[in-house]
């Protein structure tokens, strides 16, 4: 039987990202490694009154403030975030 590969970490292409109300911006979350049996990942935000985040990864500002956008692996809890600034 083959051995499960598990997910060794979680990127995300921006850091920071920084929006006006209203406008949108996809993140791209990259699984390590490219091989990983579960590369499933759910987003999250911290402050959805100011931005929110769908499950491909779409931001959305919503209003004037800051947010932290997380990315989740279901495999091995990894994280990476990016802090939305919303103007």
């Amino acid at each position: 039987k083959a051995k499960a590969i598990g997910v060794t970490e979680v990127t995300l292409d921006k850091t920071e990202l920084t929006l006006t109300e209203g406008e949108t911006e996809t993140l791209t979350a990259t699984v390590r490694p490219d091989n990983a049996n579960n590369r499933k990942v759910t987003w999250s935000s911290d402050k959805t009154e100011i931005a929110t985040v769908d499950g491909a990864g779409k931001v959305t500002a919503v209003k004037a403030g800051e947010a932290v956008v997380t990315v989740m692996t279901e495999d091995g809890g990894k994280t990476a975030s990016c802090k939305v600034t919303v103007k």
